[in-house]
C-alpha cells in the first residue's frame, strides 16, 4: 500500500483529500502546518507528498527546501497544492524541485492521476538500469520529464573501446557522461612514479565520470577498458539540465555517490589493516560479484591488473592464487579464474 502525505493546513480540504486518498487504497498521512509536514515526512517516509503552497509556520516551498536537502527525502515525489495559479509560484516551485503542480479547486480524477503518473515515475527511476530491456534509455527519457527538457537529443553516441583503451585520463577535463552497455572497465589512479592503484572495476549497467561533470572539475582517476566495451555517451549539456531541471534524477545521483564513498572507505580500510591473503579473498569475491551479475561464471584479469587492486606486487597475488587454487577454493584455466567454494573466501574474510 502506497503511502501519501497530506500537509494542509485548511481541515476542510485536508480531511477531503483524506477520504478520497483512503477510498482509492492509499495509507495517508495528514499534517496541518509545513513545520509539523516536515516531521512527518522525515518520520513515515510516505511514497508520495502533496502539500499547499500558503501555510502558517513553515510554508510550502520552505517544505520542499528542507526535504530536499535530506538525503533519505529528497527522491520523495512533491506536489503542490496551490489555490493561485500565476507563473511565479510554477516557476519557484519547479526551480526549487517540485515534481507537479494542482491548482484549486481540482476535479478528484485530475489529482488521482496525477498521483499515479508520479508514483509509477518514481518507482521507474528507482530500478536497477538493465540494458536488456532499454532500462538506461528509459531512465534517461523518463528523467527528461519536463516540457523544457523535450528537445534534448533522444539519440546517444554508442562507441566502442578495445582492450586497454583508454575511456578517459586522470587530470582530463569531462565533456560527457559515460554509461557501460557491456564489458569492464578498470578505474585506477596513477602516483609520480607511474605506479598504478585500481580502485574499482566496474561493467554493464555502470555510469563512469558523473562526480567530475557534477564538480565541474577534471577527472580524479582514469578509466581504461579491460576487455572489449561498449558504452553510451551523454553530452555533458544534457547530463547537467537532466541534474539541474529534475529532482529525481539528482537524488539518484546522490545516492549513487553517497554508495561509492562508502565503498572506498571500506576499501581503504581493507589496504590499511588486511593481510595478502585477506586482500586477495576480497579481490575475487568482488570480481565475482560483478561478473555473475551479467551472466558470466568466471573472471577475466591480468595478473598485474588484480595485483593494482589488491595493492600489492604481482608475485604476491600469484602466489596467493596458487595457495587457493591448492586449497580447492579457485580453479584456474589458462588464467582464466572460476570460484568453486565461494564459503571459504568469505570465511577468510572472518
Amino acid at each position: 500500500m502506497k503511502k501519501i502525505l497530506v500537509v494542509e493546513d485548511n481541515q476542510e480540504v485536508r480531511e477531503n483529500l483524506e477520504e478520497v486518498l483512503e477510498l482509492y487504497g492509499y495509507q495517508v498521512f495528514s499534517a496541518a502546518n509545513g513545520k509539523i509536514g516536515v516531521q512527518k515526512a522525515i518520520e513515515t517516509n510516505p511514497d508520495l507528498i502533496l502539500c499547499d503552497v500558503m501555510m502558517p509556520e513553515l510554508d510550502g516551498y520552505g517544505v520542499l527546501n528542507i526535504l530536499s536537502k535530506r538525503q533519505e527525502t529528497a527522491g520523495i515525489p512533491f506536489i503542490f497544492l496551490t489555490a493561485k495559479s500565476e507563473k511565479e509560484d510554477f516557476r519557484r516551485g519547479m526551480n526549487l524541485g517540485a515534481d507537479d503542480y494542482i491548482t484549486k479547486p481540482f476535479y478528484k480524477d485530475e489529482l488521482l492521476q496525477v498521483i499515479e503518473t508520479r508514483l509509477l515515475k518514481s518507482e521507474r527511476l528507482k530500478q536497477p538500469f538493465n540494458k536488456a530491456d532499454g532500462g538506461f534509455h528509459a531512465f534517461i527519457n523518463e528523467a527528461k520529464g519536463y516540457e523544457e527538457l523535450k528537445k534534448l537529443s533522444n539519440e546517444r553516441r554508442q562507441k566502442t573501446f578495445q582492450k586497454k583503451e583508454h575511456l578517459f585520463d586522470e587530470g582530463s577535463y569531462p565533456r560527457q557522461l559515460y554509461y557501460i552497455n557491456s564489458g569492464k572497465v578498470k578505474l585506477y589512479k596513477t602516483n609520480e612514479f607511474g605506479k598504478e592503484f585500481i580502485i574499482d572495476i566496474v561493467g554493464e549497467g555502470h555510469f563512469l565520470g558523473y562526480a567530475a561533470l557534477i564538480q565541474d572539475t577534471t577527472y580524479n582517476y582514469s578509466a581504461a577498458a579491460l576487455e572489449t566495451t561498449e558504452v553510451s555517451q551523454i553530452p555533458k549539456d544534457d547530463f547537467n539540465q537532466l541534474i539541474f531541471a529534475n529532482r529525481d534524477v539528482a537524488s539518484r545521483l546522490i545516492k549513487m555517490l553517497a554508495r561509492n564513498v562508502a565503498e572506498k572507505e571500506e576499501q581503504l580500510l581493507h589496504l590499511a589493516y588486511d593481510s595478502v591473503r585477506k586482500r586477495v579473498a576480497n579481490a575475487l569475491l568482488l570480481l565475482d560479484e560483478r561478473y555473475r551479475q551479467e551472466g558470466r561464471q568466471e573472471i577475466r584479469i591480468l595478473r598485474e591488473d588484480l595485483a593494482r587492486l589488491v595493492g600489492t606486487a604481482k608475485e604476491s597475488v600469484i602466489r596467493m592464487l596458487s595457495e587457493f587454487k591448492d586449497d580447492g577454493y579457485i580453479d584456474i584455466n589458462e588464467g582464466i579464474i572460476s570460484i568453486l567454494k565461494k564459503e571459504q573466501l568469505e570465511k577468510i574474510m572472518g
